[in-house]
């Protein structure tokens, strides 16, 4: 093992918390465990918090002008006692939208951050955050490296005909094209997955990444051929709060008909639909599983919400078995479907055409091969590590001094 005292930082910011992890890139190869990683959650809100691996935690009181400044500056002051002296070879940045024009990991100056803010509306509920933190640091640290690592990237695999929308063709040629999403998660499951099981890894895969946004992808080889999500985050599957896969005809009724603004449509697609619109009750599986018995209208909404979410992931399936012709190994990630046996359980159980069969010690254990020996298919849980994505990519994009 060879080493040497260059760190990475890796930031993932969401809307309303950042999580980071700081890797040793002079160790080769590149360890998978960050040293020392954490999040500040409930930016914006009444509670936010600060935790880390190391034990340290404490409730914030953020500058109610400028939370995200003021939560970036808290991580920075806790970076630094961190490095103990050695220094950041980069910052790796979790970036949503790289739209048609960037593909690879890139290194952030001023013109590169402006061409990733004119992605912002086709990503508001990450975009905007990510960047907000690049900025920062740019202003306060100009020759500090950052590279961002563009979840859109993994999926430039995928062939023409599943990229195009059915709009003129203009469209196409403007950039309008269905571009798919969680490519940093889908990017670790093709490291991992061969290592975790074998020869399958390379044949017909679908991986679900199912968190509070959720997607599937198909591989084949290992590499992207379908997904799920679009032009935009909000297509696909039903999530926590967004909508999925619409008929546009809703969306022109509630502006024509019901008078909602483009502001107001948008508000609903992104923060009122999904699960927490059809339950009423939360955007988190785990919460409306507990109260689906209520005998009550709550939870007859909260069991419409879980039979919708189910339904969506197994018709997005076997929409997507189609495409493969054809179903080796189904793989769960990411929030839900890493701690949730009870949604893999019905996921599955509505699969009965390709012959899952689950092990239901297995499945309670949470993986990692989850399915019986006589199933047609292997199931299996992965944990995914978009960090270590990040930090690898950043460690290829900025080599070492």
């Amino acid at each position: 093992m060879k080493h040497s005292p260059e760190l990475i930082l890796v930031l993932n910011c969401g809307s309303s918390s950042i999580k980071f992890a700081l890797f040793d890139a002079g160790v080769e190869p590149l360890p998978r465990q960050a040293e020392w990683s954490g999040k500040v959650t409930g930016i914006g809100g009444p509670h936010p918090a600060y935790r880390d691996s190391a034990g340290a935690g404490e409730d914030l009181a953020l500058d109610r002008q400028q939370p995200y400044h003021a939560a970036l500056e808290r991580i920075r002051e806790h970076v630094v006692r961190r490095l103990e002296g050695r220094g950041l070879r980069a910052v790796a940045h979790r970036v949503v939208h790289g739209g048609s024009k960037y593909s690879a990991p890139t290194r952030v100056d001023a013109a590169v951050l402006a061409d990733l803010k004119s992605f912002i509306p086709l990503a508001p509920l990450h975009q905007p955050f990510a960047l907000e933190a690049i900025e920062v640091l740019l202003t306060e640290l100009p020759e500090l490296p950052q590279v961002a690592c563009f979840d859109t990237a993994f999926h430039h695999t995928v062939p023409q005909v599943e990229q195009m929308l059915a709009l003129p063709y203009a469209a196409w040629q403007r950039g309008l094209r269905r571009y798919g999403f969680h490519g940093l998660s889908y990017e670790y499951m093709a490291t991992v997955l061969e290592e975790r099981f074998g020869a399958a890894a390379r044949g017909r895969v679908i991986v679900a990444h199912l968190g509070s946004g959720a997607s599937l992808c198909a591989l084949q080889d290992l590499r992207s051929v379908a997904t799920t999500m679009g032009f935009s985050a909000l297509d696909g599957l039903m999530m926590g709060t967004r909508c999925g896969a619409l008929d546009p005809g809703a969306v022109l009724y509630m502006m024509e008909i019901e008078k909602l603004t483009l502001q107001q449509v948008g508000h609903v697609l992104y923060h009122e639909s999904g699960l927490l619109g059809v339950s009423g009750v939360s955007a988190d599986p785990p919460v409306l599983l507990a109260q689906e018995d209520r005998d009550d209208a709550t939870g007859e909404r909260v069991r419409a919400a879980l039979a919708l979410y189910v339904r969506r992931i197994v018709r997005e399936i076997g929409a997507l078995t189609a495409v493969l012709g054809g179903l080796d190994l189904l793989v769960f990630t990411a929030g839900v479907g890493e701690h949730s046996a009870e949604l893999r359980r019905r996921i599955c159980a509505g699969l009965g055409f390709l012959g899952p069969v689950l092990d239901e010690a297995a499945n309670a254990r949470h993986g990692p091969l989850i399915s019986a020996p006589e199933s047609r298919i292997q199931v299996g849980v992965e944990a995914t590590n978009e960090e270590w994505v990040a930090a690898r990519l950043a460690a290829a994009a900025v080599p070492p001094a």
